[in-house]
């Protein structure tokens, strides 16, 4: 595939982040790519040398897009670019990086790679979440990793009731459960003690957090059905309840609400070096590979 627009986005929140954005920029020009530069990255990082584009813009125009950021950055993106099928590749400037993979000290090499058409590309499952009231849709989003429905304000638990294809599951009463793609199996997921998922397998995960039966565990379902979440109590008169997608928009929810979340019709491509391995990033990210150490105080 040959790559004739290329739009770079960048975590802006970081200082430092101007030079790489430049450095790479000058790779894709020297390769006669024609760059854009997001707008709001390019307004927080004063890289002005290069034309810029809203994100519906870039959508339009770009066969690629880079992000350069951490996870999170690469979430918004995601999300925002899933309906104009737009490929993306990720450079970690942020933290743990599991789908922003490709180290910041080899980015250049392998952005070149990409442009030369050596690459892996694999595609990533996304959730369509809408919030239900009364019959009425309020309003819809889409997740890469997860869908979460949670307690707010202060203490208590909520109590919700999930239907798979309309069929019941169960009722709990948990602080939250969270609806995991494959994908976000490795964030939030992960940390409410939800197993991992291969990207290539085609379930869902349902975890609850911190549920009040211990006996409610986390269960995957095949993601070509639909879930419907369903509040069926708050506890406490003030906690408050509310749904989030991946933890960066979000909605207040009230008793009776549904949350309906399936699978949807877009998907996001995601380009890696040739040799890239899931497993490997787990070993890295996950330090699977390193052994504990025996100290003279434990023999």
């Amino acid at each position: 595939m040959h790559f004739s627009t290329v739009a770079l986005f960048g975590r802006y929140q970081d200082s430092g982040m101007d030079g790489p954005l430049r450095e790479l920029a000058k790779v894709l020009e020297q390769a006669h790519v024609n760059v854009l530069i997001e707008q709001a990255t390019a307004d927080n990082t004063q890289v002005h040398e290069y034309p810029t584009a809203s994100v519906e813009e870039i959508g339009q125009t770009a066969d690629l897009a880079i992000v350069m950021g951490g996870d999170g950055t690469m979430l918004g993106v995601a999300r925002t670019l899933a309906r104009y099928n737009v490929p993306l590749v990720g450079i970690n400037h942020g933290r743990l990086g599991f789908i922003t993979d490709i180290p910041v000290d080899r980015s250049i090499d392998a952005v070149k790679s990409v442009l030369e058409g050596k690459y892996e590309s694999e595609c990533r499952t996304l959730l369509e979440g809408s919030i239900v009231r009364n019959g009425k849709v309020l309003t819809s989003a889409l997740a890469l990793n997860d869908v979460v429905l949670n307690r707010a304000g202060r203490g208590g638990m909520i109590e919700i009731s999930v239907d798979y294809n309309n069929e019941h599951m169960y009722k709990q009463r948990a602080d939250g459960l969270i609806v995991s793609t494959p994908t976000g199996s490795t964030a939030y997921s992960l940390s409410a003690n939800g197993p991992i998922l291969h990207p290539t397998v085609h379930a869902f995960l349902l975890v609850p957090v911190a549920p009040q039966t211990l006996s409610n565990r986390p269960i995957a379902v095949p993601s070509d059905g639909v879930l419907t979440l369903t509040l069926s109590e708050i506890s406490r008169a003030g906690t408050g309840a509310n749904v989030h997608f991946d933890m960066q928009t979000w909605s207040d929810l009230q008793e009776g609400d549904q949350i309906v979340v399936k699978k949807a019709s877009h998907q996001i491509e995601f380009l890696h070096p040739i040799g890239y391995s899931f497993f490997s990033t787990l070993r890295q990210k996950l330090h699977w590979n390193i052994m504990p150490e025996v100290s003279d105080k434990d023999g």
